[in-house]
């Protein structure tokens, strides 16, 4: 495990080389049919999904995703979902849950669009009936953080029943940034703020929030890219194996469980 510090793993979460949900589609997965669209209003750039096989067994892949140059950022607007990127995601479980697909989720996000028209359209709700859907889905859901797990808009891609995290990744309720300026008022604490998130894979860890970490090579997942994609592999691989065993009821009751006991044991230390 390396030993960066909390601002140096968000430093390294947000390197714009990282791999990506392209990346990891295109390396782990083959036949992969993207689907378009929420049904309702349209088309969201920001989160990319459809039907794959994985090791010869269909499955639905859906990511949030940035850009490494400034159009394809302008394009996924820098991988901060709106409604219809929410929607067209539920859409597409909604479709395993028929079909019997197990749901791989790839997460990196800053957080959802915060602006204007994406709260006229009901991100909030949006994102709300994500996180009540998953909860219900009787087929194996696997959420694995790539990067940065910003905010309810990366929870709605998170409430799986394994949830694996990339070492040097960061899963938070916001941005150190906004997390600074809304308890400081300074949002220049920045890195004083990510000393004190518990927003590291240790962390998460040793809180129960996460279930596994991915190792990175020393320095990030930038500079070896193809041996993450493997330990990706790897794991994804192990853990889909064991939920493929278990009966849909048992993995909606295991998923439901799991997020209840999250911060019970903080609970029972509190004075």
């Amino acid at each position: 495990m390396s030993e960066l510090t909390p601002a140096q793993r968000v430093t390294a979460a947000r390197h714009p080389q990282r791999p990506n949900i392209t990346d990891y589609i295109g390396t782990l997965f083959t036949d992969f049919f993207e689907q378009h669209g929420d049904r309702l209003s349209g088309e969201d750039g920001a989160v990319l999904g459809g039907i794959a096989l994985y090791h010869g067994r269909p499955v639905t892949v859906i990511g949030t995703r940035k850009g490494r140059t400034a159009e394809e950022n302008i394009r996924c607007n820098f991988g901060m979902p709106s409604p219809t990127g929410y929607r067209k995601a539920l859409r597409l479980m909604r479709q395993a849950e028929k079909f019997r697909r197990p749901v791989l989720t790839f997460i990196d996000t800053s957080g959802a669009y915060p602006g204007l028209e994406a709260e006229a359209q009901g991100q909030g709700e949006a994102i709300a009936r994500n996180l009540f859907e998953m909860s219900r889905l009787t087929v194996p859901v696997i959420a694995v953080v790539t990067g940065e797990g910003n905010s309810g808009g990366a929870l709605a891609l998170g409430v799986a029943d394994r949830v694996l995290m990339l070492e040097n990744a960061v899963y938070a309720i916001l941005s150190p940034e906004g997390f600074a300026s809304i308890l400081w008022k300074d949002a220049q604490r920045h890195e004083e703020a990510c000393g004190v998130m518990k927003l590291t894979a240790p962390d998460l860890l040793g809180l129960g929030v996460i279930d596994e970490i991915i190792p990175e090579p020393e320095g990030g997942a930038h500079l070896a890219p193809r041996a993450v994609l493997g330990e990706v592999d790897r794991c994804l691989s192990r853990h889909l194996a064991e939920l493929l065993r278990q009966s849909g009821a048992a993995l909606a009751e295991g998923r439901y469980q799991k997020f209840r006991r999250m911060g019970a044991n903080i609970q029972k230390e509190d004075p």
